[in-house]
């Protein structure tokens, strides 16, 4: 297993994005223990994607996706967090791993085809999402061991494909090597079995279970009645 601590002597006092984000501070003070799965879940702003790409990168993981041999770069927008954090591996840990970050899937896409890889860019968005996670975390042998990093991959997926990343994911953790850390606004991907539910407020990030999730509670409202709840947005 791996987890992010926080390398001696780091000061963020005098920073500022994102160490002013509560969620990275309490991460800078204690440290994060990352489970066989770890879903993040909060509003926008929380800290989730700050806190994945940092640990992408401090893992050797190409910042704007794909594994340790991926070299493609666009526009540097990350932070510089990695270099106040370290990934501390468990003796036994696989090194292996794969970033997929929604954000930057179309130029990573086109960096796949450059390289020679199938064109995802003929697929439909979601269905070049489902083929591409689906291909990245299994081999011929079944899942691959490593440590697996998904940041909001629900943005292209609808909730039928939602269900088939979420089986996916599942059959994944049937690797014992297998570690996955997943942030996303999904109700759907935030309910991976077994997986510690952290959710990312102004307080910082606190263990929740996925029925007493904001998102969750307020989607069920929505759903039960939308004309009431939309009419408290007036």
């Amino acid at each position: 297993m791996r987890e992010l601590s926080p390398r001696d002597g780091a000061s963020w006092d005098e920073r500022g994005w994102p160490y002013r984000i509560p969620a990275v501070r309490q991460v800078l003070r204690e440290g994060l223990a990352l489970g066989q799965a770890t879903v993040l879940v909060g509003e926008n702003g929380s800290g989730k994607s700050t806190l994945v790409e940092a640990l992408a990168e401090g893992y050797g993981l190409n910042p704007e996706g794909g594994s340790t041999g991926a070299m493609h770069s666009t526009r540097r927008t990350e932070s510089d967090l990695s270099a106040q954090l370290q990934v501390v591996r468990g003796g036994g840990a696989s090194k292996g791993g794969y970033f997929l970050r929604a954000e930057t899937m179309h130029s990573f896409y086109s960096y796949l085809e450059d390289v020679g890889m199938a064109s995802f860019h003929t697929r439909s968005h979601g269905e070049g999402f489902v083929e591409l996670i689906e291909t990245r975390c299994f081999g011929p042998g079944g899942p691959r061991p490593g440590l697996y990093l998904f940041d909001e991959v629900e943005s292209a997926l609808s909730f039928n494909s939602s269900l088939r990343v979420l089986a996916t994911l599942m059959d994944l953790l049937a690797e014992p090597g297998a570690q996955i850390v997943l942030a996303t606004h999904s109700p759907v991907l935030a309910a991976l079995p077994g997986a510690t539910i952290l959710e990312l407020d102004g307080d910082g990030l606190h263990e929740t279970a996925w029925g007493d999730l904001e998102a969750v509670i307020s989607e069920r409202y929505f759903l039960a009645d939308p004309e009431r709840f939309l009419r408290h947005l007036r």
